[in-house]
Formats: structure tokens, C-alpha cells, sequence
């Protein structure tokens, strides 16, 4: 029986990658035939390696399989680029609605591993790519930016409790203020240092010229998009990139009793969802595409925060298409392409 592909599904956790290695024959049959444990280092990389090699066949190339799971998976992966493996990393959601397909009743890491590598048998995958470093660097510093922005929410919280007991503690309120000035210091110092970061690199400068062509965006939100999505680099299609972010919705229908309430799923990037808020609630005010179909959910629905999601996921959508077509924003798009059907 001939062998047409082998892959090693990965299931990365912080101190350990949990494997499964598979392969598909050409009666397209697939066989599970080797699971193991490594650690996360340097030395769990080689012998994870050295395994892989032991076992598996030498005519066809191994594919590595991992899903992308925050910081734990880029060391492994950086270190599979180096030594020139095929590699695809695949984005969570994708392998979350594969592993529901699957007759799988309980989930662990072992059942994992082999759902990432049946999917890698059964999908024709694209070899991953390093995400260029300035991508990496707007991430940081945009997420900095962000933990510093939700400690001072924490600290003005408790400086307004403070200030509304009935005896208020006067030393604990200075100490309070100051740790607010502090805070508003590092915001303005990462704030000032993104910028700087985006002037010295010029392609930057101009997907985010672009990308601020949009009412209420600002060089922060762009920023924050593009780092958080490596440059759309896994990207493939707006419904992915809804779906990543956790702006997807979803719907639970069964038969005429069970009709459950349309919700985002927020099983996705929360950094892309909080960075979209305050620009949605700036694009309705300033731009009439945004507002009127923020107005139309509002009025079918009623329920604001609704209408609102829906224009973070179109405004999401939107900074997609311009920063892959190296284009600016035209709100008279929309109604410059009904003319032309009409005309047609």
C-alpha cells in the first residue's frame, strides 16, 4: 500500500508538546500510529525531532501541525523554520469546529494531538511563514499599552471607592493619584514609542496612512490589528478574520422547540475586540455607511450593543481589504457600485 502524506499533529502547552504522529495510504485510509510527551525546551525539540525521524517514513516528508496557542507554540516554531520542516500553524478556531466533527467523547491533550493530525491528513495546508519582526514588536507594545490601560481602570476603581467612604483615607488617595499619573507616564511613553517604530519602517507607514483613512481609526487601532494578526498573515478571508476575533456569530436552532439567541461567540482575540470598541462608536458618529447600518440593527433588533458589534465586525473587514489592497478608504464605494450595476 503506497503512503501519500505524514504529519505530526502538536498540541502545545506551556512546558510540554503532546504528539500524535499519522498517516494517510493512497486508499486515502489514515492510520494513528505513534503518540509521545516532550517538554517545550531546546533539548525537548531534538528528541522530539530525533523521534519523528526514527519512525516515520523516509520517501515523504513529515508535516508539522500545531495550532497557534498565544506565545507557547513560537519557539517550537521558529525552531522547526530553522531546520527548514514543513510546518502549518492553523488558528484555534479552525481546529475547534473540526474537533466537534469528530466522535470524540472526551478531550485531552492525547485526543487533541490526533484531531490536529487528521485534520493535517485530511486538509491541504500552506507551509508557515515567520511573521516579519515588526509585527511582533507592534504586538508588544500594543499589549503593554493595554495591561497598562486596564490597571488604571483598577486603580481609578478603587480610588473612587475610596473617595466615596465615609471617612476617606487622605495618604491612601494621594498614593492612588499617583499611581495614576505613573500609569498615564507609560501609556504616553509606548504611545510615542509605536509611533516612532512606525516611522522608521516605511511600508508601515503606509498600510497605516490607509488604514487611518477610516473615520475614528486611529494609529493605535491600526497598530494593534496588524500586530495582532502578524499582518493577516494566517488570514485567508473576512469570515476567518470575523471568526478569529471572536465577532462571529453564533446560533444555537433545533427543530421548532430549541431557538436560542443569536450571540458573538468571543471565542477569538479579545486584544482585536477591545481595540475596535471606541473606533465602531466613532465611525457611527462621523460616517453615514457605519450609522446607517448601525441604525437599521438597532431599529430591527433594539438592542444597541448589537448594532455596534455588527460595526466592529464590518469596520474589522474593512481595515482587511485595505491593508491587502494597499488602498484607502472611499465612503461613496458602496453607492459608486450600485450606479454601476443599475448602468449594467
Amino acid at each position: 500500500m503506497k503512503l501519500l502524506k505524514q504529519v505530526l499533529g502538536i498540541d502545545v502547552a506551556q512546558k510540554e508538546l503532546v504528539v500524535t504522529l499519522g498517516r494517510m495510504h493512497n486508499d486515502l485510509t489514515i492510520e494513528l500510529y505513534a503518540y509521545s510527551v516532550f517538554k517545550n525546551t531546546e533539548i525537548g525539540f531534538l528528541k522530539l525531532t530525533e523521534w519523528v525521524n526514527k519512525l516515520a517514513d523516509k520517501e515523504i516528508k513529515v508535516r508539522y501541525v500545531m495550532e497557534a496557542t498565544g506565545v507557547y507554540h513560537q519557539k517550537f516554531a521558529y525552531y522547526l523554520e530553522a531546520k527548514k520542516e514543513d510546518l502549518s500553524i492553523v488558528l484555534p478556531n479552525k481546529i475547534s469546529n473540526y474537533m466537534r466533527t469528530l466522535d470524540i467523547k472526551t478531550i485531552t491533550d492525547k485526543t487533541c494531538s490526533e484531531g490536529i493530525a487528521r485534520f493535517g491528513l485530511e486538509r491541504k495546508l500552506d507551509n508557515w511563514v515567520k511573521p516579519k519582526e515588526v509585527y511582533s514588536v507592534l504586538k508588544q507594545l500594543t499589549r503593554e499599552r493595554r495591561q497598562i490601560t486596564d490597571e488604571r481602570t483598577i486603580v481609578k476603581n478603587k480610588l473612587h471607592a475610596e473617595q466615596t467612604e465615609a471617612i476617606p483615607h487622605l495618604s491612601s488617595i494621594q498614593r492612588l493619584k499617583r499611581r495614576i499619573l505613573f500609569l498615564n507616564t507609560l501609556e504616553k511613553e509606548i504611545k510615542n514609542e509605536i509611533k516612532i517604530y512606525i516611522k522608521e519602517h516605511k511600508d508601515l507607514i503606509a498600510d497605516i496612512d490607509n488604514i487611518c483613512t477610516i473615520p475614528g481609526v486611529s494609529i493605535l487601532t491600526a497598530a494593534t490589528v496588524i500586530g495582532e494578526t502578524n499582518g493577516f498573515e494566517l488570514i485567508r478571508s473576512k469570515k476567518q478574520l470575523t471568526s478569529y476575533a471572536g465577532l462571529d456569530v453564533k446560533e444555537k436552532l433545533s427543530g421548532t422547540s430549541v431557538k436560542g439567541k443569536p450571540t458573538i461567540s468571543k471565542k477569538g482575540n479579545r486584544y482585536l475586540r477591545s481595540c475596535l470598541h471606541l473606533p465602531a462608536l466613532s465611525t457611527i458618529k462621523w460616517d453615514d455607511n457605519f450609522r446607517n447600518q448601525y441604525a437599521r440593527i438597532v431599529v430591527k433588533h433594539g438592542i444597541k450593543m448589537k448594532g455596534c458589534v455588527a460595526v466592529q465586525r464590518k469596520l474589522l473587514e474593512l481595515i482587511y481589504v485595505l491593508y491587502k489592497n494597499k488602498t484607502v478608504y472611499d465612503r461613496d464605494y458602496e453607492q459608486k457600485n450600485s450606479v454601476l450595476a443599475q448602468k449594467a
